[in-house]
């Protein structure tokens, strides 16, 4: 019934599975991938032919974790899940990237990738193995797919590159770094690092490289036994081929001179005028079908310009950063908030700092975490001069933002030094090249406005690069029509130390070390220079925080402590909030953080907790209040929610008739701890202290004389007669 092949291997000391021929059999190719024991199912569809004018090539990635897989029901009210996490988003963009320059590039048939995650040991990142399993569904499934591409995960701990760490051995790692690429180069790179050399980068990009080499091999021997035949590829028709130079005669010379403007709304407008000029000389089926060839023709111009002279569309060459403008505090109500202008692209950047209560929550199938560190970008269409709809965050606003976060959060101080939750928001206000890169800057003079303490400023640079078989150019600072005719886009952050993030797609087949040493080494020199233009704006986090963010103070209680601190179903913490206006975060260590922005009332808030856990000490005065009176005494509540009892004789130094004709219920008094039962019962004596001025006053009653004892003959106590009973 089922044609199974598979083939395993060993790689980084577990072992590797592909399996074919069980699951998904209607797919045109589906492969089971097992890594130690987490499994993803992945699958790969092409339709049979393309949609009537398509003139791109319609790929959609979709990865999903099934909550299954870990041995977890949803959370929730539906139980199910629902949306893409930002994780199946990012993971998504990771498995997209390589392969998508790999089809060939007349294929137009709408193509589905999916990877389910099946199975989970929280030790190894389905993200590898879902990688692999797309690239080998690809692979097996006839469509004209160019590969096989594979990837790996390279950590470095104590000074050595490890390969596909687990999750325990991620916490020790300088370096969380994704390559994938084909057997000749490499194609992705995604990575978070702990301020690394651009040596080290290198070469644990080619440490990975080298890595998967095994796994290409192992892909290529399951094709071999289970691939379908490959799909004919039509040849271009003639008359495409006619369509081709006839758009080419009309349009080179004007599209040349367009090209020449370099402010970029000046540009587009001339080269939508020579756009409108081609269209007018064609048919409506040939102007159905004009784009594909403009945009080859804008491509070659490009290209060849920057090639032949060295020069770029907007007149620099091709190590220069456009010029750079930073201006911070331009928001008077926002805790730090940052304007950073590079050419034409522009980031609007503010932080606000919260409390634990604002931390977010993330349900994953490792479990659940809580992140005190957020960023968010958002590119509204207004940033490159369009008018569309405004919807939710997409793929690429998730990408950038979660690059961003990468590049700076290896630079945050721990939340023991800080104990502040940051969300920092990047409004991309303009954009021709690189938002993301300006979102770093940005964030990092945001946050030192608000005055958290990072390690060191972060900046961050785009790399382009323009290949042809008789040369290249590797381009800083890339501008948005660069990297849309461009063969990369090589995005590189970190301080004036090391790299804090490293991203790269490549869409031609691959990229050589050499040029990918070159493309380090030229981000190195722009990332000082932009970093030395921040540094003009605000060198150094400011020492104080804005007067409308919240001052957080910390203190410890015992863990036994808490529940006295919350109270019965929260009741005193409610009750300190209420009276103080304070927001309060009490962790199971009984480290306790008081946040308010009136100093006063986190003062107030700090010595109400004081009193709940402090325990009373004998011989110490107290400021009390009478809670109860009773016969034989009152009950004094003088130290958080502990009661004493003051006796009827500890009132007065002479004798009291009632208890009310010295205090009253609410009374405020002064007491002396003078004992401590076996049960904790305090006892206190207001007769010994000054009710004025609360100063202890000499106890003016003798101390008692203890009695002799009276002893008989034979030195024993002598014996009490017993008393009779009365009888009738």
């Amino acid at each position: 019934m089922f044609d199974v092949v598979r083939k395993e291997i060993e790689w980084g000391g577990r072992p590797l599975i592909f399996e074919t021929g069980r699951l998904a059999r209607q797919a045109d190719g589906a492969v089971v991938v097992t890594y130690g024991e987490t499994s993803a199912l992945c699958t790969a569809v092409g339709a049979k032919a393309p949609k009537p004018g398509m003139d791109f090539f319609p790929l959609t990635v979709n990865y999903q974790e099934k909550t299954f897989a870990a041995g977890k029901i949803p959370g929730g009210f539906f139980k199910r899940e629902g949306r893409p996490t930002e994780k199946e988003t990012l993971i998504s963009r990771l498995i997209d990237r390589p392969i998508r320059p790999l089809f060939h590039p007349s294929y137009r048939c709408e193509t589905q990738v999916i990877s389910t995650v099946v199975s989970h040991d929280l030790e190894n990142d389905p993200d590898i193995v879902s990688l692999l399993g797309c690239s080998a569904a690809l692979t097996i499934s006839g469509l004209p797919f160019m590969g096989p591409v594979a990837g790996a995960r390279v950590g470095y701990i104590d000074k050595e590159f490890v390969l596909n760490p687990t999750a325990e051995e991620m916490l020790k790692s300088e370096l969380d770094l994704v390559v994938a690429g084909t057997r000749e180069g490499v194609l992705m790179v995604e990575s978070e690092a702990n301020e690394l050399s651009e040596e080290i980068m290198l070469e644990a990009v080619m440490f990975g490289h080298e890595s998967y080499q095994l796994v290409i091999d192992n892909i290529i021997d399951l094709a071999e036994q289970s691939a379908k035949e490959p799909r004919p590829l039509e040849n271009t028709p003639q008359e495409v081929l006619d369509l081709n130079k006839k758009i080419k005669d009309l349009a080179e010379s004007e599209l040349r001179k367009a090209y020449k403007e370099t402010v970029k709304q000046t540009r587009h407008e001339k080269i939508s005028v020579v756009k409108q000029e081609v269209a007018e000389q064609l048919s409506e089926e040939e102007q159905a079908v004009m784009d594909g060839p403009i945009k080859d023709l804008e491509k070659d111009i490009v290209r060849r310009d920057i090639l032949d002279s060295g020069q770029r569309i907007d007149g620099r060459n091709t190590t220069t950063v456009r010029p750079i403008d930073c201006l911070v505090s331009m928001l008077p109500r926002s805790h730090g908030s940052a304007v950073f202008t590079r050419g034409e692209t522009q980031a609007l950047v503010v932080t606000t700092l919260g409390t634990g209560q604002d931390e977010q929550i993330i349900d994953a199938l490792e479990g659940e975490y809580r992140e005190h560190f957020m960023l968010h970008y958002n590119f509204p269409p207004y940033s490159v001069g369009e008018a569309g709809r405004m919807f939710g965050p997409g793929r690429r606003e998730i990408g950038h933002g979660k690059l961003a976060w990468r590049a700076i959060r290896p630079l945050l101080p721990s939340k023991e030094v800080f104990p502040y939750t940051i969300r920092v928001v990047s409004e991309i206000t303009e954009s021709n090249g690189s938002s993301s890169m300006a979102t770093v800057c940005g964030s990092s003079l945001s946050m030192m406005d608000a005055g958290v303490p990072l390690k060191a400023p972060v900046a961050g640079i785009a790399m382009g690069l323009i290949k042809e078989n008789d040369g290249y150019a590797v381009l800083s600072d890339i501008l948005g029509d660069e990297d849309h005719l461009g063969d990369m886009d090589f995005k590189v952050a970190g301080t004036e130390t090391g790299v804090t993030s490293l991203q790269m797609d490549i869409k031609i087949t691959s990229i050589t070390e050499e040029i990918m040493k070159i493309a380090l080494d030229q981000a190195r020199e722009g990332r000082l220079h932009i970093l030395g233009e921040m540094s003009k704006a605000l060198a150094e986090s400011r020492d104080n925080l804005s007067e409308h963010a919240p001052r957080i103070s910390t203190m410890n209680v015992p863990p036994d402590k808490i529940r006295d601190v919350i109270g019965t179903g929260g009741k005193i913490i409610r009750e300190i909030c209420e009276e103080t206006g304070c927001k309060i975060d009490i962790d199971d260590e009984g480290l306790i953080k008081i946040a308010s922005s009136d100093g006063e009332a986190a003062e107030r808030a700090i010595e109400w907790i004081k009193g709940i856990v402090a325990e009373p000490e004998v011989g110490v005065i107290y400021t009390g209040k009478v809670v109860k009176v009773m016969d034989f005494g009152a009950f004094v509540n003088f130290l958080g929610p502990r009661d004493g009892l003051v006796h009827i004789s500890e009132l007065l130094n002479e004798r009291v008739g009632q208890v009310t004709d010295v205090v009253n219920e609410g009374d405020e008094v002064k007491v002396k701890v003078i004992g401590l039962d076996d049960r904790g019962k305090v006892k206190l004596s207001m007769r010994v202290v000054d009710q004025e001025s609360g100063e202890e006053i000499d106890d003016p009653r003798p101390p008692r004389e203890p009695r002799a004892k009276e002893t008989d003959s034979d030195g024993r106590p002598p014996r009490r007669p017993r008393r009779r009973r009365a009888t009738d």
